[in-house]
């Protein structure tokens, strides 16, 4: 399910029977079937296949990370002390791009890749240009001063479409956000269910 260009995203909501991002343009709302000639026909889905849906659906939501880096992010959460389904989902949630989007300086999640990696953002005063970059525990991470006035961040951070979680401070005037902790998955603010444990059975196998 490669995803190529982020005008494909909403291409995904049908293809996984759900609004992922909780979108009012999503055509998931207008059309509840999978595309293709056969969309309507979907039977009940196997162990297996509820896993994998489970994979899918967490993977994409982080604006589609490859399978090999998501697996990376499968094992070290398996290797950190605690639940395994929560670990991963703090780790994914730490990503900068991930903390982008969630304290909405952006609209989507693709987009906050493209901010990131255009050099658009700092952590603790230096710019960082890589959207896997693993935030910590009361890092600042600011939109840079040339880029605060771009029509983009000023959309988004005026966007009712989304509420800001407890686990990110945000100074919306200033444009910069504190990330105060790593979220348990009753924190993130999913538009969907997402299921981790089904995720850890898929590696699990």
């Amino acid at each position: 399910m490669a995803l190529k260009r982020p005008s494909a995203k909403y291409k995904i909501d049908r293809r996984l029977s759900l609004n992922l991002w909780g979108r009012a343009k999503s055509p998931f709302n207008k059309r509840q079937t999978a595309p293709g000639q056969h969309g309507a026909r979907r039977g009940k889905l196997s162990d297996y296949g509820q896993q994998l849906l489970a994979k899918q659906k967490l993977r994409l939501h982080y604006g589609n990370i490859g399978e090999r880096q998501f697996r990376r992010y499968y094992l070290e959460a398996s290797r950190l002390r605690g639940d395994t389904g929560q670990n991963l989902i703090g780790l994914l949630e730490r990503r900068l791009d991930a903390v982008v989007y969630r304290a909405k300086f952006v609209p989507t999640v693709f987009a906050a890749r493209q901010f990131v990696n255009h050099g658009h953002v700092t952590v603790n005063g230096k710019r960082v240009n890589i959207p896997s970059y693993q935030v910590k525990d009361g890092d600042v991470i600011e939109v840079r001063q040339k880029s605060k006035d771009m029509g983009l961040v000023i959309s988004a951070l005026e966007s009712q479409e989304r509420n800001l979680p407890e686990y990110i401070q945000v100074d919306e005037k200033a444009k910069k956000a504190v990330f105060l902790r790593a979220p348990k998955l009753e924190d993130v603010p999913y538009a969907v269910q997402m299921e981790p444990n089904l995720v850890i059975e898929y590696y699990s196998r």
